[in-house]
């Protein structure tokens, strides 16, 4: 479903700030596969997800989804395919649009450029009330009005309105309290097993790394350095992490705020 193959990237080229942030990436996602992935600051987590989205144009090797090239496909249209979470509730919303017209946007009939009928407004009325926040009462309210919670449940029904190919969740509960992360996960887990969805997140938490999802992948220097999936992910434990981490790695782990458990 979703193919890497052989995928680098090199940033700043020839100056005293060159960094390889993806190394020899090979790495291939069934459908309907949950992946959870962690690592240290700076292990290329996030460059993997850039990658992925077309934030950058890879340096060498392939990214196929669903059997289509995507390796030079511009973000823009890839986002027709990929659905995506940023830590940032801020971002994937627009503040200064009602959550009706957030909503009818994402789910392409444009927002406040096109004229709504009331079945679409019907259908996103109903997306809203599952988020069970009482925002379907408050659909005429102005996104940036919201609170953090709010805004990145808003978001994942945004991603979802329109099922997508592939769905990123880039540490989307790291900014909220601890209540609302809970909350925002719930639905994570609910709209993903309904819909079935492809789905790659990554956390912090190597606890949450091992609860979510069918398989695990760590990073570590633009590498991956361990995928993990049935019988042996189910009997890991977040010590055992540790161990493999430092088996490869050393213990630069111990300064990272990654959550232990």
């Amino acid at each position: 479903m979703l193919t890497l193959s052989n995928v680098n990237k090199t940033f700043n080229i020839g100056t005293v700030s060159e960094k390889k942030a993806l190394r020899n990436i090979n790495l291939e996602v069934a459908d309907g596969e949950f992946i959870t992935l962690i690592g240290t600051n700076g292990a290329g987590k996030s460059t993997l997800f850039n990658a992925i989205a077309g934030s950058f144009i890879t340096d060498t090797g392939s990214i196929i989804l669903d059997g289509t090239d995507i390796t030079l496909m511009p973000d823009h249209k890839r986002a027709r395919s990929i659905g995506r979470l940023f830590q940032d509730p801020k971002f994937g919303t627009a503040p200064n649009m009602t959550i009706e017209q957030n909503l009818l946007m994402a789910a392409g009939h444009g927002g406040w450029m096109s004229i709504a009928n009331k079945s679409d407004k019907k259908k996103v009325r109903e997306c809203v009330a599952r988020l069970e926040m009482g925002l379907e009462d408050r659909m005429d309210q102005l996104v940036g009005s919201l609170s953090g919670g709010q805004r990145q449940a808003l978001t994942l029904m945004m991603a979802t309105v329109n099922p997508p190919k592939l769905l990123l969740l880039d540490e989307c509960t790291a900014a909220l309290d601890p209540s609302t992360a809970a909350k925002v996960l719930s639905l994570i887990k609910q709209t993903v097993s309904e819909q079935k969805l492809t789905c790659l997140m990554i956390t912090h938490d190597m606890q949450m790394a091992l609860d979510y999802g069918n398989r695990t992948l760590m990073m570590n220097g633009g590498s991956i350095i361990l995928d993990i999936s049935g019988e042996e992910r189910d009997n890991m434990t977040v010590q055992g992490l540790l161990d493999r981490f430092k088996q490869v790695c050393g213990n630069g782990l111990m300064n990272d705020r990654m959550l232990l458990g």
